[in-house]
């Protein structure tokens, strides 16, 4: 898929280097929930075994260099649902590009995508607490809160949080973009 600015392509072993230089920054992984890369080979397993599944993607640069990650996550890979015709998107981007618009883009087309060529119904987004530029990027898409939860388990940094969930309706993104 491809944005103005933007590549969104399945993951290669060859970006495990990219990967590996955006997510070993601690500002980086944890407010997402994971722990910061410790090594290229670290990088290259979690392009193996996560990033693998059918709807994530690389956020590429138009020069093709990965920047960041977005998936939407199918049923059996989310507890906010229990439907074929839902999923939830999560995504992360490397720190020299906050700012720039460019998670709202990814996301806005990954969005596009779930509706028009997956044919979703809803699509969920959930943020820890304390992450206001994943919230962000939320609002501008036209996500809608739907609830708050605390005491949210959050495996891979053996802790608990305050989770906040969203949600679009593929009827609710029609309206925006006819």
């Amino acid at each position: 898929m491809e944005t103005e600015r933007l590549i969104l392509r399945h993951w290669r072993d060859d970006d495990a280097k990219d990967l590996f230089e955006y997510a070993k920054d601690p500002a980086v992984g944890p407010i997402a929930g994971w722990p910061p890369h410790q090594s290229v080979e670290e990088s290259l397993d979690v392009i193996r075994n996560v990033l693998n599944q059918p709807e994530a993607y690389a956020v590429c640069l138009k020069d093709d260099k990965a920047i960041g990650a977005i998936e939407l996550k199918l049923n059996g890979r989310s507890d906010i649902f229990d439907s074929d015709e839902e999923c939830e998107m999560g995504y992360w981007l490397g720190k020299p590009f906050w700012g720039k618009g460019i998670m709202t883009e990814a996301a806005k087309e990954m969005i596009r995508h779930g509706f028009e060529d997956l044919n979703m119904k809803k699509i969920w987004c959930a943020y820890y607490d304390g992450n206001e530029r994943s919230k962000r990027v939320q609002e501008k898409v036209g996500f809608r809160y739907q609830w708050t939860s605390k005491d949210v388990d959050v495996p891979l940094m053996h802790e608990k949080r305050i989770g906040h969930v969203n949600m679009m309706t593929r009827e609710e993104w029609e309206a925006e973009n006819s």
